[in-house]
């Protein structure tokens, strides 16, 4: 008997020794159902990966915010409307490679995860898909009300949504590769502020 003949016959022995009774699932409805202070969490968890959470009532805090922290004098772009006074609007079609010397990217998130303070952004509000990671800082806008408490209702929320580019961002980029010590912006943003709007 050949070898292929043989593994066929065994693959048979294993499908006619299977039992006869299919066990269920578990349910998954428990999971998310923690009850816990969301907001909080959400900058706590920010916090402890490198992240700064700014709570806003409006674009002018965080324009506000934005000149008293970061060099006007230096590239910073957004795709939001109401920050064209300290942003550029009309670099969504240049090419990606110009982007290089962006100081700070601001842009908007879907919502946002309170257990581990990840951010959902798809490339209808990013401009262009790089942008996020090129910039030497990134600035994201999420309102506190779309805060939701664990991964299990963020992947609820966009189960049937439609998108060409999706990304969930938490923090700075990081690395813990070089001699085990932590990296803060090793392969992107070197830092993220998450404003958190009424």
């Amino acid at each position: 008997m050949s070898s292929k003949a043989e593994i066929l016959k065994k693959i048979k022995q294993i499908k006619q020794n299977q039992p006869g009774f299919v066990t269920e699932l578990p349910s998954l409805n428990v999971l998310g159902s923690e009850h816990f202070d969301i907001l909080q969490t959400y900058k706590i968890v920010l916090k402890n990966i490198g992240g700064d959470a700014v709570e806003v009532a409006n674009y002018d805090e965080i324009i506000h915010y934005i000149k008293n922290n970061y060099s006007v004098e230096k590239r910073i772009i957004s795709t939001i409307p109401e920050l064209s006074e300290i942003s550029r609007l009309d670099w969504t079609n240049d090419d990606p490679h110009s982007l290089q010397n962006v100081e700070l990217t601001i842009v908007k998130a879907h919502f946002g995860v309170a257990e581990n303070s990840a951010l959902w952004v798809t490339d209808d509000l990013l401009g262009q898909r790089i942008s996020p990671f090129i910039a030497q800082y990134l600035a994201i806008i999420v309102h506190k009300k779309d805060l939701v408490p664990t991964m299990h209702q963020a992947y609820d929320r966009i189960a049937n949504q439609e998108y060409g580019f999706g990304s969930f961002i938490a923090g700075p980029s990081k690395t813990a590769d070089i001699e085990q010590s932590l990296v803060l912006g090793a392969h992107g943003a070197r830092g993220l502020i998450v404003f958190l709007l009424d």
